[in-house]
């Protein structure tokens, strides 16, 4: 079994996608990859993991705890938190290092001089704030046309809060709650002084999750990051991966078997898969060959399906070439539709 698939999924008491006659984690060997064919093309044979991308953010602002507590009722097997650093040096649940559209910052008069340009944009910016001053700011829907009523209710999170949600989280369920982290920019970061790495080994050491048995995946588009955390945590890693032509999405350049010489997992763009009609692009087969698990960005219940009418062919194609874990903004809708499959 891949480092991923051991880690992640053998914690869980279930995957949100599973049937009985389906192989589970702990099963003998010979029962995923015996002589019977498996019921998933996944790496190890597992169902696929359904993955909360920022929480349920489809329904409720990204990165809030009530996005990620949607999640975990939706049946979503792993929740993602991304990571930024606070000019303090605290590791902050946000997706851009900018607050504008993802805060309720522009109407907060005590931080109307705050504004700086920051990577060529002017605008409110994580590093130049501490986590204090962060964390009296409430999450806001960023898509438009998604639901703005829950808006200023949920305060940004800190890393630390978020690892204190999941673990009062698995005490009330009496079960493993799989995290997979983002660390977003660490080479912009690192070069204000606020190197991520040391930020993200303290705050998983404090909460016992820095050991090889973690339910805990790291991934970064950057792969000198990745790189580096290889040679000091035996946390598995996956290296996000837009495709060869992807600037700053592009792995650094690196081939499919340069990757694996580091992660344990790719984290890649739906379309590398998928062609148009939903065949395989050869793409998953590669990445399985070499060892390295898939997990595919991003599926929406409300934006254009790469392939088919409906969000739920897009999914289907996608588990039909054996993706191992999917990120969805809508975890009810993948819940369902794999568990359709397991059943057919």
């Amino acid at each position: 079994m891949n480092r991923i698939a051991a880690l992640v999924l053998a914690p869980l008491l279930a995957s949100a996608c599973s049937q009985s006659d389906a192989p589970q984690a702990g099963d003998a060997p010979e029962a995923v990859s015996g002589a019977a064919t498996p019921l998933w093309s996944t790496l190890d044979g597992q169902p696929p993991l359904v993955i909360a991308h920022r929480g349920a953010s489809g329904l409720r602002p990204e990165h809030s705890q009530a996005a990620y507590q949607l999640a975990l009722e939706q049946g979503a097997d792993v929740i993602e938190p991304d990571l930024v650093m606070s000019a303090d040096g605290v590791l902050i649940v946000r997706h851009d290092p900018y607050l504008s559209h993802s805060t309720d910052i522009a109407n907060r008069p005590e931080f109307a001089d705050r504004r700086s340009v920051i990577m060529g944009r002017e605008d409110w910016w994580v590093p130049t704030f501490t986590a204090s001053e962060l964390r009296t700011l409430t999450a806001s829907q960023t898509m438009e046309d998604r639901d703005q009523s829950y808006n200023g209710q949920f305060p940004v999170m800190t890393f630390e809060d978020f690892l204190g949600f999941v673990a009062a989280e698995e005490e009330r369920c009496a079960c493993v709650i799989a995290i997979e982290p983002e660390v977003k920019l660490p080479a912009e970061f690192t070069a204000m002084g606020l190197d991520p790495l040391p930020a993200l080994l303290a705050a998983l050491e404090a909460h016992d999750l820095n050991r090889a048995d973690a339910p805990v995946v790291i991934q970064s588009f950057d792969a000198p990051f990745l790189q580096r955390l290889d040679a000091v945590s035996e946390l598995p890693l996956a290296m996000l991966y837009a495709g060869p032509d992807a600037e700053g999405a592009n792995a650094g350049g690196l081939s499919l078997e340069e990757i694996a010489q580091f992660a344990d997992g790719i984290g890649a763009y739906k379309s590398l898969l998928l062609t148009p009609e939903g065949d395989s692009t050869g793409f998953v087969e590669q990445a399985h060959a070499l060892g390295l698990e898939v997990h595919v960005w991003t599926v929406r219940d409300d934006r254009e399906p790469l392939t088919g009418e409906t969000v739920q062919d897009e999914l289907r194609a996608l588990y039909a070439v054996g993706v191992d874990g999917v990120f969805t903004d809508f975890p009810a809708t993948a819940v369902t539709v794999c568990d359709q499959m397991a059943s057919e």
